[in-house]
């Protein structure tokens, strides 16, 4: 432990983390920049704060301030100590609807304060993409503004005053000063505006999206000597923000969009200066390549084009003047409706994401990011930034905030070979030559950091330079804060995260869709953070639970990448750091849908676990519950008898969990008296000529809870199906696959597919119950049985599809339903079809904002994980079961989420074919439990 750690654990209250698994999470944020830091602090007060700092000096140590760590030019990360804001100092301290501010603490996140603010009719201005994770104290550092900085401005508009940390210990709070204040400090910054004074006035504030530098139009008597808001755009170069009091503004009641297509980018910017004559509050761009990459994209809400414009008027008048403007542009369309308008927005504020990558897959990265030009120079400004990239060999898709000039593009450089980080180089030095040559900006509201900071000499004269370091020299005149951005700038090609990478390793699953390279996975994460998310999608359960950046999609990308690179984590596959960020994974799949870029966590745990255990004793919970399909045939009576009532029962569950690696605070799943497939087998079948359907047994239904099996079977017969089931024993091998038993895994798939490829080769379709049973025959055999080509005769359908494929109308009754969404059905399968039956059924839906139930097949049984898997639930899914209605009907198709909420809440949930049977559903069996998938 070093000396620097030792003091910082006796001085702080927060947290210490000098760990191997930690650093490489922090190494890196949403750039293409890498920085291992010593160690990590999470503060819990101010004096927390003074205290690292304190001991940061005596050590002669650098200081990065860092909240969400989704910036893009690097200016989040960095090699001394890392302060992290955003696990405890996000309270909102104060909120006056009457003066329209509210005082923060520096983690709190964009989305949480427009909430409490919403209140009031009240929110923050600036809305950048990332607002469901970004914090207050992160916007300051980069001058964020978004989507709406038309009418709101940048957040250094936004901003009254500031409490901060400078690295010397003093702790400061600036504003605006009218007058002489006897302060030396401010006085000092005064007599630097002075002797700059015509330069800050021709270089800076020229428009508002000019945000490279330091904002020092902000100290001009014109502009008040507001030094707070100086300060905001500094990147944690001058000191540490400890608080915030912002203004706020009103929410207008109505929006009305207009889509306007383009032929190109090109042209879509020579429109701007067009549109801003009608006022709009946003003028988004949007390139062809981003809707293609955005997953499940509705086309049909954009008119036809290879570009677009989204523009948002707002006000009484509103629509009236979106269709004045919409018939300025031949095909723009109008929406009004505010689900479609959402539609739409989110192609838009997933973009960070989807631009990283190319339709044809290849990588894509930031670097000339964010660069901006007044709007009426925008249309030429793209077109001559289109022949530099031609000239260079590299493409990028562009969107981003075209009605203030700011262009965001992440360009296809290859930062694998000296020849690509010679290109990075020069694409990046020309783009700042010609942003210049158009009177703009290199950044236009991330910030310079480590991606152009070192080319601000091409944009400014030497007196504007010289302020800028006078400036920081005021602040931090040992250079120790937040170092190499902005004054004293490190290269802009040093330090890429692509930098020293060793040759791609050999897996078992085959990453078809990266080109077999689990690194080219990996990279798919470039740090935009949505998975830090608290609400929303699935994406990522643990972290919603813990709040922390290990439990993070990102930060298991983050720890995987540092044990492939060697350098940190020399462990390899028998990394214990990876093993620590990835035990709280609950392989729920979320990430695969909800990360803009796909990145697919469940399978990158599988391959892990399949080398990290190879040769070795595993823990017993893969032995009990990832083999518990075999166990399940071989002794269900057993197993029954374990979870029957009584001491001699309970004494033999105690011993079974103690011996299968069960959490002791588990009930043991009861298996039904009798099997399904027993009872199909014995059952009378309806006569007549019918078309055929096989029904996949999966273990679940079958041992556990056969009542949604034999519902299935008589509302498909009711559909006019024959139903069968296969002759041979099968299984979809997931237990195998999400413990990383890959070889079992593929065995199981293969004999599977033998014996229900008959069917299929016939055309039957397949219908499966069990959500991740159905999602693994879709996907996962993919992965396991990559190049068979009998996989493409599967026709694998969702017990929902399938009967609307049918047409079938079910039995309508009026009642309510509060439906848990399996988290492999949202990712994989989707719901759509399912709520287009209810709501035939006359059955009205609700489903709470609960993302995973917790449980995630046999992640909520292991030992060590209840605590998490019960906090993940109580976020909002067993709240919403207890504050149900009795006579609302809990629904829920993933057997692990009615195995929760029976275990956390004593409420009944069922599966879909329960509700659409053609008359009352079956009563449960006596003594049928539920168990682990």
């Amino acid at each position: 432990m070093s000396t620097l750690e030792n003091d910082l654990r006796a001085a702080l209250g927060g947290e210490v983390d000098f760990s191997v698994r930690r650093r490489a999470e922090y190494s890196y944020d949403a750039s293409v920049y890498r920085r291992v830091p010593l160690g990590v602090v999470f503060p819990r007060s101010d004096e927390d704060v003074v205290a690292a700092v304190q001991a940061a000096r005596e050590h002669d140590v650098a200081i990065t301030a860092r909240g969400a760590g989704t910036s893009i030019a690097g200016n989040a990360i960095g090699e001394g100590l890392v302060l992290d804001f955003s696990r405890h100092l996000n309270r909102i301290v104060e909120i006056d609807p009457d003066r329209r501010i509210a005082v923060v603490q520096p983690g709190v996140v964009l989305d949480d304060l427009n909430a409490e603010a919403g209140r009031y009719g009240l929110r923050f201005g600036p809305d950048p993409s990332s607002r469901s994770r970004c914090v207050l104290a992160g916007m300051i550092g980069n001058n964020a503004c978004g989507t709406r900085a038309l009418v709101y401005g940048r957040t250094s508009d936004n901003v009254d005053r500031l409490d901060v940390l400078r690295y010397d210990g003093t702790p400061m709070t600036v504003g605006a000063y009218k007058d002489e204040t006897g302060d030396p400090f401010i006085e000092r910054l005064r007599a630097l505006r002075d002797r700059h004074l015509a330069s800050l006035r021709t270089s800076l504030g020229r428009f508002p999206r000019q945000v490279s530098g330091y904002g020092l139009e902000h100290l001009l008597p014109e502009h008040g000597f507001n030094v707070a808001r100086a300060l905001v755009g500094s990147e944690g170069t001058c000191a540490i923000t400890l608080g915030a009091t912002l203004r706020l503004v009103s929410e207008p009641d109505t929006k009305v969009l207009v889509i306007a297509g383009f032929p190109d980018f090109v042209a879509a910017g020579e429109a701007v200066p067009q549109i801003l004559e009608h006022g709009p509050s946003a003028c988004e761009g949007l390139d062809a390549q981003i809707v293609q990459m955005a997953r499940g994209a509705d086309r049909s809400g954009l008119p036809e084009g290879g570009s677009w414009l989204l523009v948002e008027l707002t006000g009484d008048d509103a629509e009236e003047r979106a269709r004045i403007l919409a018939r300025e542009f031949p095909g723009a369309l109008v929406e009004t409706d505010p689900a479609r308008q959402a539609a739409v927005w989110k192609i838009r504020t997933d973009g960070a994401g989807l631009a990283t990558r190319a339709p044809d897959g290849s990588q894509a990265w930031p670097g000339w990011e964010d660069s901006a030009v007044p709007p009426a120079s925008l249309g030429a400004y793209l077109g001559d930034l289109r022949a530099l990239f031609a000239r260079h060999g590299v493409q990028g898709a562009a969107y981003g905030h075209f009605g203030e000039g700011c262009l965001h593009i992440r360009i296809d450089f290859d930062l694998g070979t000296d020849r690509g980080r010679a290109t990075f180089r020069s694409v990046i030095e020309e783009a700042t030559r010609l942003v210049a040559s158009h009177g703009g900006s290199p950044s236009g509201e991330h910030g310079d950091g480590r991606a152009r900071s070192e080319v601000l000499p091409l944009v400014y004269d030497g007196d504007t330079l010289r302020a800028f370091r006078e400036f920081k020299g005021a602040w931090d005149p040992t250079g120790r804060m937040n170092p190499g951005i902005l004054v004293d700038p490190d290269p802009l090609d040093s330090g890429l995260r692509t930098d020293r990478m060793p040759p791609a390793p050999r897996t078992f699953l085959p990453f078809a869709e990266d080109n077999g390279d689990l690194r080219q996975a990996l990279h798919r994460c470039v740090g935009v953070g949505k998975c830090r998310s608290e609400h929303g999608g699935v994406m990522c359960p643990s972290y919603r639970a813990t709040r922390d950046e290990k439990d993070s999609t990102r930060g298991r990308a983050r720890a995987l990448e540092e044990m492939l690179r060697g350098e940190l984590d020399t462990e390899g596959w028998r990394s214990d750091s990876v093993h620590e960020a990835l035990d709280l994974c609950l392989s729920c799949k979320g990430c695969s849908s909800d990360c803009p870029v796909n990145v697919d966590m469940a399978t990158y745990k599988s391959e892990f676990l399949h080398h990290h255990y190879r040769r070795r004793v595993r823990p017993m919970a893969h032995y009990s519950m990832g083999w518990l399909p075999v166990w399940l045939r071989l002794a269900r009576l057993p197993l029954r008898a374990a979870s029957s009532p009584g001491r001699l029962a309970q004494a033999l569950a105690g011993l079974g969990k103690r011996l299968g690696g069960v959490a002791p605070e588990r009930d043991l799943p009861a298996p039904a008296r009798q099997p399904f497939t027993r009872w199909f087998r014995r059952r009378e079948r309806p006569s007549g000529d019918r078309p055929q359907v096989l029904l996949w047994p999966d273990t679940f239904t079958n041992y556990f809870t056969p009542s949604a099996g034999r519902a299935a079977v008589r509302v498909l017969e009711d559909a006019g199906y024959e139903v069968l089931l296969p002759r041979a024993q099968v299984c979809c091998g997931l237990t195998w696959m999400s413990t990383g038993q890959l070889k079992v895994a593929r065995e199981v798939a293969r004999r599977s597919l033998e014996a229900i490829h008959p069917y299929a080769a016939r055309g039957i379709p397949i219908v499966g119950l069990e959500p991740s049973c159905t999602a693994a025959l879709r996907s996962d055999w993919a992965k396991l049985l990559p190049g068979d080509e009998r996989l493409a005769d599967l026709k694998v359908r969702t017990f929902a599809e399938l009967l609307e494929e049918a047409g079938w109308t079910p039995p309508r009754e009026t009642r309510r339903a509060l439906a848990q969404i399996h988290c492999h059905q949202y990712a994989e399968l989707g719901q759509d079809a399912d709520l287009r039956l209810l709501a035939k059924a006359g059955v009205e839906v609700s489903i709470p904002d609960s993302g995973c139930c917790g449980l995630a097949g046999n992640f909520g049984f292991e030992r060590g994980h209840y605590d998490v898997s019960v906090a993940v639930a109580e976020r909002s899914l067993a709240p919403a079961v207890r504050e149900a209605a009795p006579e609302t009907i809990v629904l829920a198709d993933g057997f692990s989420c009615r195995t929760q909420i029976e275990q956390l809440t004593g409420r009944r949930a069922v599966h879909l074919a329960e509700v659409l049977l053609p008359e009352a559903a079956e009563p449960r069996e006596p003594g049928a439990g539920h168990g682990t998938m």
